[in-house]
């Protein structure tokens, strides 16, 4: 009877392990096809050597902290079985041992291997977490900057010190878990007793000897740790700012070299308690260590910054401070900033206007977050086309610089008719092209003057050569997809609704011919049907990863991204290029970055404060093919991971024509702003008090009258409104002093106020993109005897003044919205200029913005006409009145921005043209009162249809007369003889275009 049970207990058995032998195969067999599914893209990439070194990195970490950890618990475990007692006096719990002796019988080895392996593999897997550190601590740079508290390299700090703060942390951990595990063997061992019988002690000699050995060591390593923690006090938060300050120096390290003694002195007295076996010793030394950690490593500082510091905190951390203004300056790269006296004067000429043409030629009257929505319905084409974004850059055409705004024609799966598998994945794999378009100029019906559009490009219109002009990476392109199928792909339909197909002839991609890869990408993907897609063909290919950023933070995890990529055009070919940072939280003295103002995109969203762009990355949008160029060779990051991925650098630097379409980063230049307005100030005193500190001017945001608000966690996680800052903004400018024309990023200060009360200028700062001067911090100061407006004061007096006010009432309502442009500030000569296009589109639906107006101002003079040109010479040279027969044909047009566009159609045919009708001049005497009061509305009328007609100047000529009219019928008009009000001033959702 006892035989069939025996079969039926081990058949169950092996159910058990089959199925859970199935269990881990189904959960990881996922995993598995994504390891070797990365692999094989690497590898497509000629980048094996970098997916080898940082797997190659993981593994012997873990094999070397398991090993490592599986000896000394091993030997330890043995150490154990070789002390237990031979003898046992009976005891309440011997029954308990007993058991476990009868289990370990003949398996003492398998037991002691199989708890060392066990715990081993927990205590090492996770240290594969630290391969950064490790390959920092091994191929170490130097700084060549020492710091002032202990003399060291800062790249002790930065590359070595992380690894070793790691590995005495981890040391403890471990020798913690052995000891404890040690103790648990020495009890089942019977070495250890709970309740001693009579005449035998609760734990034996030999055991207090051991034990004493492993806390002796724990001692040992505890000093260790304190000796490094003394570093990091350079690293230190508890002070007015960051880094050693007094408490730190004067309470903080001499704790922390006691407590070295101290730990010292426990290893001392535990070690002798090997001799001694008792308790007495460790109960001291741990007691002992209890004490001086928590009055000399916690009360006494507290203690000294509370009543030392605190009463004369700007004397006692002087010296501090001014550690810190230094190491701030020089990492996050605000040491070379050449500083300027920026001698402001109030008025502004027409011969400084001419002696400026290049910078004034070049202002920007298109902004990038308004017209992108002009973009997608006038270039869109397609449903399943978008913009994303549009980015600002220059480009030479026909011998001069020309400032674009432009974007990628990217592939929107989702506005397809048809979402199959298949029309996702193999028939639509790419977007189409380019549009760009001049940012100093829009065409009569102010939308856009594109230079490159159409799908195709219309040549005969392009000004920019694109010979490939295919989109299969590229800005937030999500998914995968099959190139080499059974079917073509679709290239792109023309307006007749014919597809034009195409087949991909590039690099990119991963074969999946055979069974084995198809399946496992099949896997990887959670999807059947690239295994069993009768569309697969020996030569089918996938492209993986096709989001240039998530491409490119596979392949260099270790570099920060900026959250702007942009796409140029270069040898014909459409790249995409990625600013990318080294940075590090670890520079001794420097304070941490202010990221209030970066998106969530941006890679910099994370403590630092050092910060190098070491780094420019392209991606060609149709092989996916990734170069880094090292930009930066002074930067110890970069070297370092140079010399680690020897592969993954270019070798020679950029091309001229590549090098021109640089820029430099916004994120990194919102931070050096954002630091720069406290940290221009080098007196530690004047620091301490923030005299003379800056802020970065606010927004004016795209409401009239209204400034734009963030909200933002504060240290405590409190969540706060407040006004938003003005966002960087690249300019083509000849700066002060200067001769000739520089691409530049641009942000004005402003007096630093908590209630953001200071509307004044102080100065701006730029930061040069060109070649030759890239990278070149600038900050201008303003002299003069009464600071100008900020940008936002400036919009706020602009949009009150009675003549533009009256012009928004006339624009906006009835379906219409008008939207302002970001206000630029342009330096002329001595002088500054302020620029602010104005919009106006339909509300609801897709947007249609077109430029309306535009605001140019300076000082106190401000002014509004349908272009720049007019509103520039009448703000500099006064408004000039002319008849309506003198002024030039600048072909605006009355556009209705309700009207429909064809997403499908190509370009948009010009609306009508509008003429305001003539008026015959009247003697108001000659009229009576209903008469006059005709003649007021007649003329209100006429007032608006010159407005529509974009022509300001007889706008406000017509309301003065009509004015006038009415005036003359009240003062004609009996006191009781009622009179019929005169109808209101007509207001038109209908936009006039200018020509910019």
């Amino acid at each position: 009877m006892s035989t069939p049970r025996r079969g039926v207990t081990r058949g169950r058995v092996a159910l058990v392990v089959v199925l859970i032998a199935l269990f881990l195969f189904i959960t990881s067999i996922r995993g598995v096809a994504s390891f070797y599914t990365d692999f094989l893209w690497f590898d497509s990439l000629d980048l094996a050597s970098v997916w080898r070194t940082v797997l190659g990195t993981r593994v012997l970490l873990v094999l070397a902290f398991t090993a490592i950890f599986f000896v000394v618990m091993w030997v330890n475990l043995l150490i154990a079985d070789r002390l237990a007692p031979e003898t046992r006096s009976g005891g309440p719990e011997e029954e308990l041992v007993e058991r476990y002796q009868e289990f370990v019988s003949g398996r003492r080895v398998l037991v002691r291997s199989g708890v060392s392996l066990l715990l081993g593999l927990i205590a090492g897997t996770g240290v594969s977490s630290q391969w950064e550190n490790a390959l920092f601590f091994l191929n170490r740079q130097d700084f060549g900057i020492e710091d002032p508290q202990f003399g060291r390299d800062v790249g002790f700090y930065v590359f070595q010190l992380p690894f070793i703060g790691f590995l005495v942390s981890w040391s403890f951990a471990a020798i913690l878990i052995i000891t404890i595990v040690t103790a648990v063997a020495h009890y089942l061992n019977g070495g250890i007793r709970l309740q001693p019988t009579e005449g035998a002690s609760r734990v034996t000699p030999q055991v207090k000897a051991h034990i004493s050995l492993l806390l002796g060591v724990l001692a040992l390593i505890k000093a260790v740790g304190y000796w490094f923690d003394r570093f990091e006090l350079t690293l230190s938060t508890r002070g007015f700012v960051d880094g050693a300050t007094f408490t730190d120096i004067e309470a903080q390290l001499p704790a922390l070299n006691l407590l070295v003694l101290i730990s010292l002195f426990a290893f001392g007295l535990l070690v002798f308690n090997i001799w001694r076996r008792g308790f007495t010793w460790p109960i001291l030394a741990v007691g002992l260590w209890a004490l001086v950690a928590v009055v000399a490593g916690g009360i006494y500082p507290a203690f000294i910054q509370r009543f030392r510091v605190e009463p004369a905190e700007s004397s006692r951390e002087a010296p501090f401070i001014e550690r810190n203004i230094e190491a701030t300056r020089v990492a996050l790269g605000l040491d070379d900033v050449v500083i300027e006296r920026f001698e402001y004067e109030p008025v502004l000429s027409a011969a400084e206007v001419a002696a400026s043409q290049e910078t004034v030629d070049n202002i920007r009257l298109l902004d990038p977050a308004v017209v992108v929505d002009s973009f997608q319905r006038l270039e869109g084409v397609r449903s399943f086309y978008n913009f994303i974004d549009l980015d600002v850059s220059r480009y030479e055409i026909d011998g001069e610089t020309v400032p674009v705004v432009l974007s990628a024609r990217e592939l929107d799966v989702t506005g397809l008719a048809n979402r199959s598998w298949e029309a996702t994945t193999i028939a639509n794999t790419h977007g189409y092209g380019l549009a760009v378009a001049p940012s100093n100029a829009v065409e009569p019906s102010g939308q856009p003057d594109f230079i490159v559009s159409g799908v195709p490009i219309d040549t005969d219109r392009a000004q920019l050569d694109i010979d490939q002009p295919r989109i299969y990476f590229g800005e937030g392109v999500g998914g995968y997809a099959i190139i080499g199928a059974e079917t073509d792909e679709v290239d792109f339909q023309t307006e007749d609704d014919i597809v034009q197909t195409f087949r991909y002839d590039g690099e990119a991609g991963v074969g999946v011919g055979s069974f084995l890869r198809r399946a496992a990408f099949a896997l990887r993907f959670g999807d059947l049907n690239p295994l069993i897609s009768s569309e697969m063909t020996s030569d089918s290919r996938i492209l993986m990863n096709r989001d240039v950023v998530d491409r490119v933070e596979t392949v260099a995890p270790f570099l920060e991204l900026d959250a702007d990529p942009y796409p140029a055009v270069i040898d014909g070919e459409v790249l995409w290029i990625l600013d990318a940072y080294t940075t590090t939280d670890r520079y001794p003295y420097a304070q941490r970055a202010d990221r209030s103002q970066l998106s969530r995109n941006s890679g910099l969203d994370e403590n630092f404060n050092y910060i190098r762009n070491s780094v420019k990355v392209v991606v060609d949008a149709y092989d996916g093919t990734i170069e880094l160029y090292v930009i930066d060779e002074d930067d110890p990051l970069i070297r370092a991971w140079r010399d680690i991925f020897p592969d993954l650098f270019a070798d020679g630097p950029p091309s001229a024509e590549l090098e021109a379409q640089f820029r430099y980063p916004e994120d990194m230049f919102r931070v050096q702003t954002n630091m720069w307005g406290r940290y221009r100030i080098t007196p530690p005193s004047d620091f301490y008090v923030a005299t003379g500190a800056w802020d970065v001017a606010q927004d004016p945001g795209n409401q009239l009258g209204q400034r734009a608000t963030v909200q933002e966690a504060d240290e405590q996680g409190i969540i706060r409104e407040t006004e938003a800052r003005i966002e960087p903004q690249y300019l083509q400018m000849t700066l002060p002093g200067r001769d000739n024309a520089e691409f530049v990023l641009f942000r004005p200060f402003s007096p630093f106020s908590e209630e953001g009360n200071r509307p004044q200028l102080t100065g701006f700062m730029t930061a040069g993109s060109d070649p030759g001067s890239y990278g070149q911090l600038n900050v201008y100061e303003i002299v003069a005897p009464t600071l100008p407006d900020n940008p936002a004061q400036f919009a706020s007096e602009s949009a009150t003044t009675p003549e533009i006010s009256r012009v928004f009432s006339l624009l906006e309502g009835d379906g219409s919205e008008i939207v302002a442009g970001n206000l630029l500030l342009v330096p002329v000569e001595n002088s500054l200029l302020y620029v602010r296009p104005i919009y106006l589109q339909a509300q609801g639906g897709t947007p249609l913005p077109q430029l309306e107006q535009v605001i140019v101002g300076f000082e106190d003079r401000v002014v509004m006409r349908p272009t720049f040109d007019e509103a520039l010479q009448a703000a500099v040279g006064g408004a000039p009145t002319v008849d309506e027969d003198e002024l030039p044909d600048d072909g605006a047009t009355d556009v209705d921005p309700d009207a429909d566009v064809d997403p499908d159609a190509g370009d948009v045919a010009p609306p009508e043209t509008t003429t305001p009708p003539e008026t015959t001049p009247v003697d108001p005497s000659d009229l009576s009162v209903q008469e006059l009061l005709q003649a007021a509305a007649d003329t209100f009328d006429e007032a608006d249809a010159a407005l529509r007609a974009g022509d300001l100047a007889r706008y406000q000529e017509l309301i003065a007369e009509a004015e006038a009219f009415v005036e003359q019928a009240l003062s004609a008009t009996p006191p009781d003889d009622p009179v019929d009000e005169p109808p209101p001033e007509t207001t038109t959702t209908e936009s006039t275009g200018t020509d910019a």
